[in-house]
């Protein structure tokens, strides 16, 4: 449901102040609060959380299973569940997520683009995916 979230917890902080020349890769979850020149990827056997907070700035991709911006992005971004952009959010980059959610204020400068689930085929139906040619003869 919009607007009902599970809350996080931080287990790793880029405090404000602080910059980081490279990419960071983390497992659980990272808040930003600095500025990070490099790609930010969450990873690892458990859901991955990132918070770019509001002093955060980010030149580089981003991707987690839940991202949430409300500072600068300066790179594409990538949430495998939800993307949560809130009013200070600024995004310069191309954005794929499986669920949004965005305040009024939020700026994208780039293509919003969902990522869809395929639809399931059910696992009894074996008949072809091309397209058969009609003919006259029956089918026994």
């Amino acid at each position: 449901m919009i607007g009902i979230k599970k809350p996080f917890t931080v287990r790793s902080v880029i405090g404000a102040g602080m910059q980081v020349n490279g990419d960071c890769v983390f497992e659980g979850s990272l808040e930003i609060d600095g500025a990070v020149l490099g790609d930010v990827t969450g990873q690892g056997d458990h859901p991955t959380a990132l918070m770019i907070g509001e002093s955060g700035r980010v030149t580089g991709a981003l991707r987690a299973d839940r991202v949430v911006i409300a500072g600068a992005v300066a790179g594409p971004v990538l949430a495998h569940e939800l993307l949560e952009l809130r009013a200070g959010a600024r995004v310069q980059g191309d954005v794929r997520y499986k669920t949004l959610e965005m305040q009024q204020g939020a700026v994208i400068a780039g293509q919003l683009q969902p990522q869809m689930t395929p639809p399931a085929v059910p696992a009894a139906s074996k008949e072809p995916t091309e397209p058969t040619e009609p003919t006259l003869e029956p089918k026994f």
